[in-house]
């Protein structure tokens, strides 16, 4: 009875040694044949926003080096956190990544629990690019400049409206930010996304916005919203017109937000690295590359490679953790 015992303990353990290695060998069989059917970008926030021109510009070139379709999908809400959530839950085959944002650095602190960890529960793909943020108002406002801004701020206490792409966004903190920089009290209303708020800044609705260079570069070459100031330390190379908030009235104010390409935690190493190399392709091609840097975008350097973005997004969550308790804002 113990001998028959003790065979079906060792016939078990033999079992179970050898699924891991079929499973193994199943996926790496999929890795090589990755990939064979098109592909999900999962963006956050309404079209129309930088988050949303930035994966569309990029993913047309990555699809052509990969030679299946990327279909850029938007699911808005929760400042981007439904988005990552839908995709923390997809299968790690390679076939849906998420497209994020320096919001979801943001998040980790902002909401008592947005239901993904950015660091944990994904791998980092490759970095699109950074950009900063744009001081921007209705030009119907008696602003011009950012010194007139926080005047007018002042005189006015929580009546000057500052819209966003929705609480904890880099454009949201932005706005909480000068406010503790300048001692000025403004009311800010969130919306879902860029675009909406955009066309509600446009519209009168609002008066002003801490938006990404890319989302309102068009509206500020034609003459639709006014630049106050670009939110680094100094001027930003590709609009050297703009004048900075540091030199305008804000010293040491600088704002900058990342935006790219993350895939569920535990997708092969090997897809991560050739979607990687698909997206340096597309920053590499002269046409995406003059139109992302024409609105605004900062492209990485080369090799622009998983771990030096995966380092970027753990440092920014550790700046924006301070800047959220200090400010008192949160969601929940």
């Amino acid at each position: 009875m113990k001998n028959n015992s003790l065979k079906l303990k060792l016939a078990l353990a033999c079992a179970l040694s050898v699924v891991p290695c079929i499973a193994a060998h199943a996926q790496n069989g999929n890795a090589d044949k990755w990939p064979a059917r098109s592909i999900t970008w999962v963006v956050g926030y309404a079209a129309g926003g930088t988050t949303d021109v930035v994966a569309r510009t990029i993913a047309k070139v990555a699809s052509e080096q990969l030679g299946q379709s990327i279909v850029v999908v938007n699911q808005p809400g929760a400042n981007s956190n439904i988005g990552a959530v839908a995709v923390k839950r997809e299968k790690p085959d390679g076939y849906t990544y998420y497209v994020g944002s320096g919001a979801n650095a943001i998040n980790r602190t902002f909401y008592k629990n947005p239901g993904y960890d950015i660091v944990s529960d994904f791998a980092a793909v490759s970095l699109f690019g950074t950009v900063p943020n744009l001081l921007v108002v209705n030009p119907k406002l008696p602003i011009k400049t950012v010194q007139e801004y926080i005047d007018y701020a002042k005189a006015n206490p929580g009546k000057l409206t500052c819209g966003s792409s929705g609480p904890g966004s880099s454009i949201h903190m932005s706005c909480e930010l000068f406010q503790l920089e300048t001692k000025t009290e403004l009311l800010h209303v969130p919306f879902n996304g860029s675009g909406p708020a955009m066309t509600a800044l446009l519209g009168g609705q609002i008066d002003s916005v801490f938006d990404n260079m890319p989302t309102v570069m068009p509206n500020v070459d034609a003459g639709k919203l006014r630049p106050l100031g670009v939110t680094t330390a100094e001027r930003w190379p590709s609009r050297p017109d703009i004048p900075s908030l540091s030199e305008s009235g804000v010293p040491g104010f600088a704002v900058k937000t990342w935006f790219g390409l993350f895939a569920p935690a535990g997708t092969d190493a090997s897809i991560v690295r050739r979607m990687n190399a698909a997206v340096n392709a597309a920053l590499a091609d002269k046409a995406t590359h003059e139109i992302l840097v024409s609105r605004g975008l900062g492209i990485p350097p080369a090799p622009n490679e998983p771990e030096e973005f995966a380092q970027l997004v753990r440092a920014d969550v550790d700046k924006w953790a301070k800047v959220v308790e200090a400010s008192g804002a949160r969601a929940d």
